[in-house]
């Protein structure tokens, strides 16, 4: 049974801090695979389609990306779960969409948030290999509102 952490909350710091990047030595540790775990186990528990290390006080660039229907999204697609370590938005497509948000770490609030339709990704999993893919519609839009947390910003600042 992996481990609930806390979730940060809107005024706390660590939620506007630019996160480090994960080190080469750390891919594939001990570490990092239970950062992971609990990470992924305090989103299924909050209903998340997302999360980002930050929102659980550690300051790594670290995201976790799971669109799958739940009663916070009920309409999500469904994907498996993926890990991106140092994720970086290559490119955006102009094309914009409007589309509500909500966030672990602002809880009771939801927005209509303008992101780029499509995007492609960069990223390492767990084990260090490099992926570039590309993303549209809600898994897009959960990549950028986590690689946001990785950059300080959460989604009320672009409402």
């Amino acid at each position: 049974m992996s481990t609930i952490l806390p979730v940060a909350q809107r005024s706390e710091t660590i939620l506007t801090l630019t996160a480090v990047a994960v080190a080469k030595s750390e891919l594939n540790s001990e570490w990092l695979n239970q950062l992971v775990e609990a990470m992924y186990a305090t989103m299924m528990q909050c209903n998340g389609v997302g999360i980002a290390a930050p929102q659980i006080y550690v300051s790594k660039r670290v995201v976790i990306v799971a669109s799958r229907p739940n009663l916070r999204y009920p309409d999500a697609p469904e994907m498996e779960a993926i890990v991106m370590v140092n994720p970086e938005i290559l490119e955006r497509s102009k094309a914009t969409v409007l589309g509500e948000e909500g966030c672990l770490s602002v809880p009771d609030e939801r927005g209509q948030v303008a992101r780029a339709e499509i995007i492609k990704v960069r990223y390492l999993t767990l084990q260090g290999e490099q992926i570039e893919t590309v993303y549209n519609g809600f898994p897009a839009r959960i990549v950028q509102h986590e690689v946001d947390h990785l950059d300080g910003i959460l989604f009320i600042q672009r409402i």
